[in-house]
């Protein structure tokens, strides 16, 4: 693979391959020579890129040997592989007062990569039936304009898998009752989707509707929600809780979650029925030794490094992250999906709170 065009060339052909129908082996193979290209191509077009990895090789032989960048350096530095003209949009990620969010430039072909390869993920969940939708959110968090935070693109960009979109909370984030309640007359009878940050779903949704006394129905609803599990840890509420209770609230038995982050959006990894996240054909996770930063083996926690193809506009195509988390297998789910999967266990101990929904404060929203 020599230019652009090759490699856009290749990422066309993986859309056309089933999601999660290849073995690891035959990802790797498929995968080796497009991250080789965007190692050389951000080396080429990001000095800041070329000098952190100037003692990378120039192929790898594994997936363990893709060169990366820890999360962090996203808030501390510019990194940027595309000419300022070029850049279509600045996303932010969101953060607490204070903190310095992480700024991501995309160009329009790298904003385009990601709408196709989120579209082509959830619908492997989802389906192609776009269904009335109910955002577990403010309408004031989606700002028209180039620069928007990381909550605002995960809700624009999930929006395409819904109609009718409906806010269910207000500026002040609190339950808009009358809103909620004609969404429910109006579907109560039919499949919707429930979209939020799961953080912000528990606090301003769920804890509101259990001191209500009123609890609408959707039972054949499907609720698609992701990040946030920190927050969640002192109030003791772990997947099957935060499942459990929303099935008893609201009827509602098809929850999914996701992971995914600022700084490679589009690239997420869905939850299967037995509960365990899978990397799809565009991305994949290596599990790493927080002290030596070797790849740990089956089931050994470590930090996750989380690997996409899409990202041209800026090196994000291999980040080290600040969560633990697990290698539980490759191949062998019992959903029958194909490549690794893997469990996220929390956040490493003595970092800042970063993500789409960690923490809301006032300023979040607007």
């Amino acid at each position: 693979m020599t230019d652009y065009q090759n490699f856009q060339s290749h990422y066309e052909r993986l859309l056309q391959m089933p999601v999660f129908g290849i073995n690891q082996q035959e990802k790797w193979a498929k995968l080796s020579p497009i991250f080789e290209w965007l190692h050389q191509h951000h080396r080429a077009h990001c000095a800041a890129y070329a000098n952190i990895t100037s003692s990378a090789p120039a192929h790898f032989s594994s997936l363990e040997n893709v060169p990366f960048l820890a999360v962090k350096l996203f808030k501390l530095m510019s990194l940027s592989s595309t000419p300022t003209q070029n850049v279509f949009r600045t996303l932010h990620s969101s953060g607490t007062t204070g903190q310095t969010p992480a700024t991501i430039t995309l160009d329009k072909e790298t904003s385009a990569r990601q709408s196709k390869t989120l579209v082509k993920v959830l619908q492997e969940s989802l389906g192609r039936q776009r269904l009335p939708m109910l955002i577990i959110d403010s309408p004031v968090t989606v700002k028209p304009g180039s620069s928007f935070t990381a909550r605002a693109a995960g809700i624009q960009g999930l929006s395409f898998f819904g109609r009718d979109h409906t806010y269910a909370l207000d500026e002040q984030m609190q339950p808009n009752w009358q809103v909620i309640e004609a969404f429910h007359d109006k579907y109560h009878d039919q499949p919707v989707l429930l979209f939020g940050f799961t953080f912000m779903v528990w606090q301003y949704f769920v804890k509101a509707f259990q001191q209500s006394s009123g609890k609408p129905a959707f039972e054949r609803g499907i609720l698609l929600h992701s990040g946030g599990w920190k927050k969640l840890e002192s109030e003791k509420v772990d997947n099957d809780t935060f499942k459990n209770t929303v099935a008893e609230l609201f009827g509602i038995h098809q929850v999914i979650n996701f992971y995914g982050m600022a700084e490679q959006v589009g690239s997420i990894f869905t939850e299967c029925e037995a509960g365990h996240l899978h990397c799809p054909l565009f991305s994949d996770i290596i599990v790493r030794d927080p002290y030596t930063m070797k790849p740990c083996g089956s089931n050994q926690q470590g930090l996750l490094q989380c690997v996409s193809v899409l990202p041209t506009s800026y090196p994000g195509h291999s980040i080290l992250t600040e969560d633990l988390g697990r290698l539980l297998g490759e191949d062998d789910c019992r959903c029958g999906r194909k490549g690794r999967y893997f469990a996220i266990d929390g956040r490493l101990p003595q970092t800042e709170v970063r993500g789409c929904s960690d923490t809301f404060m006032a300023g979040d929203a607007v």
